[in-house]
């Protein structure tokens, strides 16, 4: 869990949480900490969905397993081991409530594809997802409601991070169970893009190697109805593109994102966009491909 800190001025102009005392940083096995345990028809609805994963995808995750090996055949041509071993890449999923059903599923599906792929190059992943901890407002906003709303409050919901692989983990297969929190039908809520993107960046910027990749995917814009209600509605898709353009500055991580029916090339420079579900395994392997080989050149020059 974060550290709490106390609120600080609420008159003070610019992006800000009212509170951070209720956000969490999880691993994956240990949601129910944060969320709560599954009610027995949420129990269900997560074997079920997992059951679809593990068995009525297999010709899919088959299809996009041969592509991988095709892929990691042509990347070789361009890179040698050391930049593989030089190179850590973090996949950070959006799990907002729209992300529910076959997004979300496929989703899951792609970055453990993805995550699989990478290991074989021998690449450092972490795979990272972001909601919230309640919808509309949670502790958060019954803290501020009890301050009898002060003006200017900035985000006012309860930030839930999770890590469902951490760059230290050095496996090569498939990551089984440990994706399988992703498909609660309990965990999708609402999605503070700008501060997800800033804790996956300074999870990066921790790490040894000397190249460092980000690829997001999102389906939507950043809303949070509370934050908005209290703050404008331009308030978190403001602190998205002031995010980006300090990343995309910075040029210590290389910062890309795919959009799931949805364009996300108004947020971000680098940038794909997929209409269905089932077309993001393959989404994310070509745009893996291309920014393992066609950035390697411009991250060199800015090392050097």
């Amino acid at each position: 869990m974060f550290v709490p800190e106390p609120r600080g001025d609420t008159e003070t102009t610019g992006y800000h949480a009212y509170v951070t005392l209720y956000d969490w940083i999880v691993p994956s096995s240990k949601l129910s900490s944060a969320i709560g345990r599954l009610s027995e028809k949420d129990k269900s609805a997560l074997d079920a969905a997992w059951a679809e994963l593990e068995s009525g995808l297999a010709a899919w995750k088959t299809k996009h397993q041969i592509l991988a090996s095709e892929i990691a055949v042509e990347i070789r041509k361009s890179l040698s081991a050391p930049d593989f071993s030089d190179t850590v890449v973090c996949v950070l999923v959006d799990q907002s409530g729209s992300m529910r059903g076959q997004k979300m599923l496929y989703a899951a599906a792609s970055v453990d594809i993805a995550q699989e792929f990478l290991r074989f190059l021998g690449t450092s992943v972490e795979v990272l997802g972001f909601t919230t901890r309640a919808w509309q407002g949670g502790q958060s906003r019954n803290t501020w409601d009890a301050d009898r709303r002060p003006k200017n409050p900035g985000r006012l919901n309860d930030l839930l991070h999770i890590i469902y692989r951490d760059a230290n983990d050095m496996r090569q297969s498939s990551l089984g169970h440990s994706l399988k929190p992703m498909l609660r039908p309990d965990l999708l809520k609402e999605n503070i893009d700008g501060e997800a993107i800033e804790w996956a960046a300074g999870r990066l910027r921790q790490r040894p190697e000397a190249r460092k990749i980000l690829l997001v995917v999102s389906d939507g814009a950043p809303v949070d109805d509370s934050t908005l209600h209290a703050n404008g509605q331009r308030y978190l898709h403001d602190h998205l593109l002031e995010m980006v353009r300090q990343l995309e500055t910075a040029g210590d991580v290389e910062l890309l994102a795919i959009g799931l029916a949805f364009e996300v090339d108004s947020y971000y420079r680098v940038s794909t966009n997929c209409e269905a579900p089932d077309e993001l395994g393959k989404a994310m392997l070509v745009a893996l491909q291309r920014q393992l080989v066609a950035g390697r050149r411009m991250s060199a020059e800015n090392r050097g």
